[in-house]
């Protein structure tokens, strides 16, 4: 039995850098506020530092966000944490196709991440950095798209269990 495993991060330097940026901004903007916000009531104090909670609370998101996959031969498992509590299972009888392909996060998605596209023909994307992934197309007509950064570890995983598509295709 083959089993294929990984976890992705948001951890891409611009994101860091982005992130670190606007955190130092909204820190010395803070700061420079800070005696005028002694002479300031309570909800004001709230308002000035609320910017500072926000940023905080932000790149504690990215910091805990990844994406873990999982293909064994049951299915394909999938989970994007802290969002999902448990992994989602996609089941082999319930996918009519499964490849990998290269994708453009932004003009098909609108950027990395949960991603849900209007178009019906596009369908959800779970993605944190690159442009390769694997691409599920369901017996239901949906499709989801798993972004991977291990390319080749992942096509001979889906080597192994591409039967299992092909034998419950009836």
């Amino acid at each position: 039995m083959k089993v294929f495993k990984e976890e992705q991060r948001f951890n891409q330097p611009l994101v860091i850098v982005g992130l670190s940026i606007a955190f130092i901004v909204i820190g010395f903007s803070t700061m420079k506020e800070w005696e005028t916000m002694a002479q300031n009531s309570f909800t004001e104090k709230i308002g000035t530092l609320s910017g500072l909670l926000i940023i905080i609370l932000v790149s504690l998101l990215f910091l805990n966000l990844n994406l873990k996959t999982r293909i064994d031969e049951k299915g394909i498992y999938y989970r994007y944490k802290p969002l999902h509590f448990s992994f989602k299972l996609i089941p082999w009888e319930h996918i009519s196709k499964c490849y990998i392909r290269k994708y453009n996060a932004i003009t098909e998605f609108g950027g990395w991440g949960i991603k849900f596209s209007f178009r019906k023909k596009k369908g959800k994307s779970f993605t944190t950095k690159g442009s390769i992934g694997l691409q599920i197309e369901l017996k239901n007509g949906g499709k989801i798209l798993i972004g991977t950064q291990k390319k080749e570890e992942l096509q001979r995983v889906l080597n192994t269990y591409q039967h299992k598509i092909i034998t419950n295709e009836v």
